[in-house]
């Protein structure tokens, strides 16, 4: 009897914990900053200097993407069922390749996207990681889409979502190059910082019961936060005209 009410009582601490995880991201997708900005105080210094500053452009970088909940819930969907260390590296480098690529390119040649426009591609991008792993394309459409190749794709648009705002605020051209690199070296280190903490709770959970038991759940509610933020960026849109 003890043993029961002990097990009913850890499925309900679980439960509450998913459903705190759930208002957590929910809440976070409706804060004011969009998916992609960047703090006034940083939008004011990226203003101002001008030449070659490796470091503050590295902790930018970094920032941004332990900051950045788009960046982290499309990651936690990319490792989510991932147990090799050789497959989360070849997805999460995917990820990189793309959003590096987008980013570098879409700020050295003056490409915008409006902000609206593709942060809520960049939320559709959490929502179609959810569905795919809970298994919706191949119930829905009896097809498997190349999860590799969707990858690199989403990759690129997360890339012109930084891009865009990156523009907005008029980095200087001196130094541009190197500050962009470093920029993008910072990101990556923040991804892989941003990885570390989603591997470690990932594999603690794993080797718990309730694991596939709330996986379901827990990709659900992914999606949720997916469609808030997609909702969120395409009202900002119309009440843009």
């Amino acid at each position: 009897m003890n043993l029961h009410l002990q097990r009913a009582g850890a499925e309900r601490w679980t439960s509450t914990r998913l459903l705190l995880l759930s208002c957590i991201l929910l809440l976070a997708i409706t804060l004011p900053a969009a998916a992609h900005g960047i703090a006034t105080g940083d939008k004011g210094y990226i203003q101002e200097i001008s030449g070659i500053n490796i470091i503050p452009f590295m902790y930018l970088g970094a920032k941004h993407m332990v900051t950045g909940y788009d960046h982290i819930l499309f990651l936690l969907g990319i490792v989510f069922f991932l147990y090799k260390t050789k497959d989360i590296g070849v997805y999460v480098s995917l990820f990189a390749i793309g959003h590096s690529t987008t980013m570098l390119l879409g700020v050295y040649f003056n490409i915008g996207i409006n902000a609206y426009i593709i942060d809520a591609i960049i939320g559709f991008s959490v929502v179609y990681k959810a569905l795919d792993n809970m298994g919706a394309y191949r119930v829905w459409f009896k097809y498997q889409p190349n999860t590799r190749l969707t990858t690199l794709i989403f990759g690129f648009f997360h890339g012109f979502g930084l891009s865009t705002k990156i523009l907005e605020y008029e980095i200087s051209p001196d130094g541009l190059v190197p500050n962009l690199l470093a920029f993008n070296v910072g990101v990556e280190l923040g991804q892989l910082l941003a990885l570390s903490g989603i591997l470690i709770v990932m594999g603690y959970w794993r080797r718990t019961q309730t694991f596939w038991r709330y996986a379901y759940s827990l990709n659900t509610t992914m999606m949720t936060a997916g469609f808030a933020l997609v909702g969120y960026q395409l009202t900002g849109l119309i009440l843009s005209f």
